[in-house]
């Protein structure tokens, strides 16, 4: 089975899992490509001195200064991006001049020939021509357990709000945010108050369920779980009153 992997070059945490899955992929299935974004670390798509500013506004110089720190060093550490683990596993990367939604973009995608798409922080809305454009659709990744906890960081927000258990879920995309049918969730409780190391292990467990879940559409073995928007809850980028809640029981590294 032939997967395109969609994702961005995040040097923070992702480059590593991303190396991690292509070493324990499916012996029956191989990615083929993989569409790499610029980075927008934090949320949605924005220019780097845009979400920049925000961050620190929001985060303060502490925090600013940690991430900049690893964003600059995950550019001159090989192991930290995204292409580097492409190129050194010979998988092609694609770099879209325009909109993944747009026919040329599409038409770049389909030639490889997918069967099943896998967005890993996917930093734009997927239209219904790319989600429908492998036969075995489009999988993404949010480690949460929706329906609950849709929308950014995830991980800030359950340990904001003192959740005990959180989680990760693999879900067929459809046109809304974090909507689909579930094929694979996973739940663990929380045992750290370090976002970072909160981050390191849903994106790990992420990857293994991703795995699952290749493996169960490829055997045709599996029961969807309902992802029920009304019982969903969204979060978007954090105020500053959310981070001084934060930070009275939570570090972020």
């Amino acid at each position: 089975m032939n997967v395109v992997l969609i994702t961005q070059n995040e040097p923070f945490f992702l480059a590593k899992n991303i190396q991690y899955l292509i070493n324990n992929f499916p012996e029956h299935s191989k990615v083929v490509s993989c569409v790499v974004s610029d980075v927008s670390p934090f949320g949605k798509k924005e220019s780097f001195l845009k979400k920049a500013l925000k961050t620190y506004k929001i985060f303060g110089i502490r925090f600013f200064l940690y991430y900049s720190f690893k964003f600059i060093h995950g550019f001159f550490n090989p192991g930290n991006n995204v292409f580097n683990i492409l190129k050194n596993n010979n998988i092609d990367s694609i770099v879209l001049s325009k909109s993944i939604n747009n026919e040329e973009s599409l038409e770049i995608i389909r030639s490889y020939n997918p069967d099943l798409l896998v967005s890993i922080l996917g930093n734009q809305i997927f239209k219904s021509k790319l989600i429908n454009l492998a036969p075995n659709g489009c999988l993404n990744l949010h480690t949460a357990l929706l329906p609950k906890y849709r929308g950014l960081m995830p991980t800030f927000w359950v340990l904001k709000n003192r959740e005990k258990f959180t989680g990760v879920s693999v879900f067929f995309v459809d046109e809304k945010i974090d909507n689909g049918p579930i094929i694979v969730q996973k739940k663990i409780k929380i045992t750290t108050n370090k976002q970072a190391e909160l981050i390191r292990l849903t994106k790990k467990l992420g990857m293994d369920s991703i795995i699952e879940a290749i493996n169960k559409i490829k055997n045709n073995d599996y029961k969807l779980i309902e992802n029920d928007e009304k019982l969903s809850s969204y979060y978007t980028f954090p105020k500053k009153e959310d981070v001084r809640i934060f930070i009275k029981y939570n570090t972020f590294f």
